[in-house]
């Protein structure tokens, strides 16, 4: 059966929206930094709408951008310099690429929506079974420590003007589960200029380091450097961010 995929993600709508509020930023340098210093092929897992694909891919890197939702790839393929990528339509649990990577990354907190260890440890296995001997595999998730849902909260919100709907407004309700570590999410959008609003809905996974660490070992991936923030500071109890680059364990 297959799973679910958030209708933030697959909606043509939403995915549409979805670079003007998630504009370049700090994780994308971090990222091309580090395929850069690596070189050579790149899997994007996860790859959304292919910012940082098509850029690394016009950096002259071989890029390969897989992703489950339709209207994320929808936005990639009609990017500039989509034509230099490789897009797959495809589940990070189940892909099976007959070619290896020099370097595969996940962003975008991709490894959240990932909410049970099974799918989690199916995804760390998948890029496992897809580096190179000496390939690397980097990605990143929230420190549950800092309880970062605390402040997605209504009173938070921006405004961007878009070509086709105009000003549009974002903010967010959370509801968070103490147990599960799963925070649902509402994404409300009010089409300024039309006077008309729209909730989408996603869900998202908090794992702490204990956690994360052992998915890693059942993946047989083990942790090469472990970082607390993009500019590389080293991971402490209070970090915004677990941020860890891996190698195979074998």
């Amino acid at each position: 059966m297959p799973r679910q995929t958030d209708e933030v993600f697959e909606d043509p709508f939403f995915a549409s929206l979805y670079d003007h509020f998630n504009a370049w930023d700090v994780c994308d340098d971090f990222y091309l930094e580090l395929a850069l210093e690596i070189g050579g092929s790149v899997l994007d897992l996860g790859c959304g709408t292919g910012l940082l694909a098509c850029r690394m891919a016009q950096q002259g890197l071989t890029v390969t951008g897989a992703d489950p939702a339709d209207g994320m790839l929808q936005v990639a393929r009609s990017r500039a310099g989509a034509e230099r990528v490789s897009w797959i339509k495809a589940e990070g649990q189940t892909l099976s690429l007959p070619r290896r990577f020099d370097l595969i990354y996940m962003t975008g907190h991709a490894f959240q929506a990932l909410l049970t260890d099974d799918d989690a440890i199916a995804v760390l296995r998948t890029a496992h079974d897809h580096l190179t001997k000496d390939g690397r595999f980097a990605f990143e998730s929230r420190n549950p420590a800092r309880k970062a849902w605390l402040s997605w909260t209504p009173d938070k919100r921006r405004v961007v003007t878009t070509a086709d709907h105009g000003r549009i407004e974002e903010f967010f309700d959370t509801v968070a589960d103490p147990n599960t570590g799963i925070v649902d999410i509402a994404h409300h959008y009010r089409l300024l200029d039309a006077d008309k609003a729209i909730i989408g809905h996603s869900r998202i996974r908090f794992v702490d380091l204990d956690h994360l660490t052992r998915l890693l070992t059942a993946a047989n991936l083990a942790p090469v450097t472990w970082y607390g923030d993009w500019d590389r500071t080293p991971l402490s109890a209070m970090s915004r961010e677990f941020i860890v680059l891996t190698r195979r364990a074998d």
